[in-house]
């Protein structure tokens, strides 16, 4: 009966939109609520008395792990009070939502939530429930639309099954070809019956007609609803395709952009080489100017002083003056004859008299600060201001 409901509720579908009025949809929920509910146990209370229980409670239990389930917000409904006005209410926001077949599978998953919450021999218990799952698969194909406020949620309404649409006979269209031929067979055999024969034969014909127009027509709307299916789905292949190509060129871009940086990051790398092997080169260059720099800063300042034998007598006397004057001893040739020469010894003498250069001895000798050189000689002393 199940079969048959979900099969009634698919071809209804085509002709009309489904909502809580459709015999077939009430038919559909009953026999769905039957199912649910069969040998569904009680609930123990404290006095050890069995209270009935809904379907609710096991869907509550055995659902509440679902990704994104709607068991809170049919909690917080503050119109649907019942235990059975919530299961109803949960039922008509599953089709809505097109997941019942996925709750169902998972709730037939946790098996330990189905023992406890039915007995043995029930169908949720039985081979039948996996094909109940994969039978409203189906229903994914219907938009239903539900108002959440009407008295099909009413916990008070028993679920009653109505098995009139399933009984009913339609006889086929080779059924009634075979009664007419009959019927024509019967009407050939006696001359009295050939104005009943007519009369039947254009009924049948009539019958015949009608009956292809009503097929027609259901045709024609299959026809019409196929062709909107077809152009949202062509639609929504452009829609795709079009997304693609966008992703693609900005693929395309960024590993444009991608190669463009790794080839700016190379040429940056190799100019930085260059720069520090350029840079070790003056380096190297300018320690090499420095030392020759050095060494003829040191020549220079050795060979700017004239020769012993080239200072006058005067300039010795002063000379070993200031020495003798800041208490070193200085050894010169002209006072030790049998001393041999040492360069070191007059670039001290020059920094002890703090005299800039002895190249010009008429410059030392016009100097304010030093006596006469006669002066010097006749008194040695004298002590220079």
């Amino acid at each position: 009966m199940f079969r048959f409901s979900v099969k009634t509720l698919l071809d209804h579908s085509c002709f009309e939109t489904i909502d809580d009025s459709s015999p077939e949809f009430v038919n559909f929920v009953s026999i769905l609520e039957h199912i649910l509910s069969h040998r569904l146990k009680g609930q123990m209370s404290w006095f050890g008395y069995e209270t009935p229980r809904s379907f609710w409670d096991y869907i509550k239990a055995a659902c509440s792990k679902v990704p994104h389930n709607c068991i809170r917000s049919i909690e917080s409904m503050e119109n649907v009070r019942s235990s059975r006005a919530k299961g109803r209410a949960w039922i008509r926001v599953v089709l809505m939502e097109k997941r019942l077949s996925e709750y169902i599978t998972f709730a037939l998953r946790d098996f330990r939530a189905s023992r406890r919450f039915y007995e043995d021999g029930a169908i949720m218990l039985g081979e039948e429930a996996g094909l109940l799952a994969d039978t409203l698969i189906g229903l994914n194909t219907i938009d239903f639309s539900f108002c959440l406020k009407g008295e099909g949620l009413d916990g008070s309404c028993p679920a009653v099954i109505d098995y009139t649409p399933y009984l009913k006979f339609t006889q086929s269209a080779d059924s009634i070809s075979s009664d007419e031929e009959e019927m024509r067979t019967l009407g050939s055999s006696g001359s009295e019956s050939s104005t009943p024969d007519k009369t039947a034969t254009a009924a049948s014909i009539f019958t015949e007609q009608s009956n292809l127009v009503s097929k027609c027509k259901r045709f024609e709307q299959k026809y019409r609803m196929a062709l909107e299916q077809k152009g949202y789905l062509e639609e929504l292949v452009r829609l795709r395709e079009a997304q693609l190509s966008e992703a693609v060129s900005q693929s395309k871009a960024l590993q444009q952009s991608l190669a463009d940086t790794h080839l700016s990051h190379t040429l940056e790398k190799e100019q930085l080489e260059y720069i520090i092997l350029e840079l070790q080169d003056q380096l190297t260059v300018l320690k090499n100017n420095d030392l020759r720099s050095r060494q003829e800063l040191t020549a220079h300042l050795t060979n700017q002083w004239p020769s012993p034998d080239a200072m006058d007598a005067n300039a010795q006397a002063l000379l070993s003056a200031k020495l003798s004057i800041a208490g070193v001893n200085i050894y010169c040739t002209s006072c030790h004859p049998g001393k041999e020469e040492t360069p070191s010894l007059r670039g001290l003498c020059g920094s002890l008299t703090s005299v800039t250069s002895y190249k010009s001895l008429a410059s030392l000798r016009s100097n304010e600060c030093l006596a006469s050189p006669t002066t010097e000689v006749s008194s040695p002393s004298f002590t220079p201001s």
